[in-house]
């Protein structure tokens, strides 16, 4: 299993770069990003003068500390040291992403859909190869388990309602700070939706073609 620890790490840093690509596409769309990530976007707005991938570390350290509380400091700190660790990494990964696409320009509604779109499935391929990876998790969704295992509540029901929370969050930045829905839009409500079914799309077609031919370790 140790033997096999490796490429898996390197197959989910992998999905943490396909991910901040949905990110950064979604962010070019300008029509909202995805629900965890809407309260970063929605705040390097206002303050641009910290970045995308910087507000989305600080929100990984607020998950972090979470995570902590929830569960009375009777947590496994290796774990969390790497949840913190690729957090990073995928914040900047997220800034990096950012300025590769930073000339593309979107210019019309069309196309601010088109970009909508493809930041949701590049951003599904991305979670989707993280779980593949099957080592470690963001600290938003470490998060979201620790809260599940200590109420007691399933784990679907904990990400729907922090889903929920981001984008209601997001808005009211919005609304009191630039008087408008910027860091939430439709794309926001379209990627609440479509991301968990896209995923479960790219893992249909992965156990019908491909399972077969990966060794299972």
């Amino acid at each position: 299993m140790k033997r096999n620890l490796l490429p898996r790490y390197a197959l989910f840093l992998v999905g943490l770069f396909v991910a901040s690509m949905g990110v950064a596409f979604s962010a070019k769309a300008g029509l909202g990003t995805s629900p965890v990530a809407s309260v970063a976007y929605s705040v390097s707005l206002i303050t641009p003068v910290l970045s995308l991938g910087t507000w989305l570390n600080l929100l990984s350290v607020i998950h972090i500390i979470t995570q902590i509380l929830v569960q009375k400091f009777k947590c496994n700190y290796a774990e969390i040291a790497i949840q913190a660790v690729l957090a990073f990494v995928y914040g900047y990964l997220s800034d990096f992403s950012c300025w590769l696409i930073r000339n593309i320009a979107v210019n019309s509604y069309p196309m601010q859909l088109l970009y909508m779109f493809l930041g949701c499935l590049i951003l599904a391929l991305g979670l989707w190869i993280q779980y593949k990876g099957g080592v470690a998790m963001l600290p938003g969704e470490a998060m979201n388990r620790a809260i599940s295992r200590v109420t007691g509540r399933k784990y679907e029901n904990v990400k729907i309602f922090f889903d929920v929370l981001y984008i209601i969050i997001s808005t009211v930045i919005c609304l009191v700070f630039l008087g408008e829905l910027k860091g939430v839009r439709e794309g926001s409500i379209f990627a609440a939706i479509a991301v968990g079914n896209i995923m479960k799309l790219f893992n249909r077609l992965y156990n019908r073609y491909f399972a077969a031919y990966t060794p299972t370790a």
